[in-house]
């Protein structure tokens, strides 16, 4: 059996109010236009995940929302704090929890880059895979029975994209 991974790093959030914390920050507009976009691609790639594990921050929970409104039967977020800011080692241990075998996961950088160099056997071409912008993706496969099995350095990267990659969804 196969496990599919979609590491998504959140779109580009909102500066603009002080009185919000970090954990509060909603997307911005650019952010609102991007993640649809992921969303779209995902749909026409077939890419649709049977589970979302999500940071609980407000804008990983806007991302997933955008891009599962572009998604056939896309499944209810799971909120996890612990992927606040997290580090790739946390993210993996969370990863391992996952019980489908096409995993979503929306969280932050550096993290989330972090996370997408650890587990690719082989770092795709794309020049922005290194710095992982706003709403970069990666689809790495897995030859395993079971997240548990997973290691670094043996995802197969399928994919990698940015929103400016791709048109506008319709």
């Amino acid at each position: 059996m196969t496990r599919t991974l979609i590491l998504i790093r959140h779109a580009k959030s909102d500066w603009d109010d002080p009185r919000l914390t970090d954990h509060q920050r909603a997307l911005n507009p650019r952010g609102r236009r991007a993640a649809p976009r992921i969303g779209a691609w995902l749909a026409r790639e077939g890419l649709t995940p049977e589970e979302a594990l999500v940071s609980d921050a407000t804008r990983t929970q806007e991302t997933w929302h955008l891009i599962a409104d572009r998604l056939p039967d896309a499944p209810a977020p799971r909120l996890i704090p612990a992927l606040y800011h997290a580090s790739p080692d946390t993210m993996l241990r969370h990863l391992r929890d996952a019980s489908a075998s096409v995993v979503a996961m929306v969280a932050h950088n550096p993290g989330t880059a972090a996370l997408a160099r650890m587990l690719a056997k082989t770092p795709p071409a794309h020049p922005d895979f290194g710095r992982y912008p706003t709403a970069a993706t990666t689809v790495l496969g897995f030859d395993a029975e079971d997240w548990r099995d997973i290691a670094p350095g043996t995802g197969q990267v399928r994919a990698f994209v940015t929103p400016r990659d791709l048109p506008d969804p319709a």
